[in-house]
């Protein structure tokens, strides 16, 4: 793995980011709401959820959804609270036949990986011709307006290159890129969170929070990358 994802051993650090983002985004729908619009205007039978955490684009489904929703994560933690059915798995190495599914999403998550082609080529191994593969990814300059406290480190995923990487495997790919101040921290407990979401440690996060104006717009920076198995 490029990074160490603390997700069983601190699934709340994850569980903040969460919130964080739901609770404080405005003018916009969640990216999770975004891709779900997608995969229901395009009418998938059969979909993975490639790093589904504890459910966020299920819960952005319908219910019950139009379509079959298969969870698959390596955190034992996380998983247990998406719904069935749902399969503990590393992403490099997907425990399905070829041309499975008709979809398969990953939303930003390939970062961990230090081969994220490899994943990418897994993706497209376990989708049936036609089938259509969405990544999104999270720009290098995200979130800007931290930077006199905080900036994001460099990753092999980020979305300055993420088109790039995918269209090495599927050749071809559509790109929507976000570039807007789409969430507002209202104080510095709210600045606090969102930075001990993105591991800064805590007692550096609430220190750091002090030293910045509230409210505090934050642009969201990334690309929704979309490819289609030949």
């Amino acid at each position: 793995m490029a990074l160490t994802p603390d997700y069983d051993s601190d699934p709340e650090r994850f569980r903040l980011a969460s919130r964080v983002t739901r609770k404080y985004l405005i003018g916009a729908r969640s990216l999770h709401d975004h891709i779900a619009s997608k995969l229901l205007h395009g009418g998938p039978s059969l979909v993975l959820d490639i790093g589904c955490g504890e459910g966020a684009l299920s819960d952005a489904l319908p219910h019950p959804p139009p379509f079959r929703l298969v969870g698959l994560d390596a955190s034992a933690a996380l998983l247990r609270a998406h719904p069935r059915p749902r399969v503990r798995a590393d992403a490099l190495r997907l425990p399905f036949r070829d041309g499975t599914f008709d979809a398969a999403v990953a939303v930003n998550m390939l970062y961990h990986l230090d081969d994220p082609g490899l994943a990418l080529r897994e993706a497209r191994r376990v989708l049936a011709p036609g089938g259509v593969l969405l990544v999104t990814a999270i720009c290098r300059t995200d979130s800007p307006e931290l930077s006199p406290v905080w900036r994001p480190e460099p990753t092999t995923f980020d979305a300055e290159e993420a088109p790039d990487r995918v269209c090495e495997v599927f050749g071809e790919v559509e790109v929507e890129r976000w570039d807007a101040p789409l969430i507002t921290l209202p104080d510095h407990d709210a600045v606090r969170d969102y930075l001990i979401a993105r591991h800064v440690p805590r007692s550096q996060a609430a220190e750091a929070a002090r030293r910045l104006r509230t409210p505090l717009p934050v642009t969201k920076r990334g690309s929704l990358v979309l490819a289609r198995r030949s």
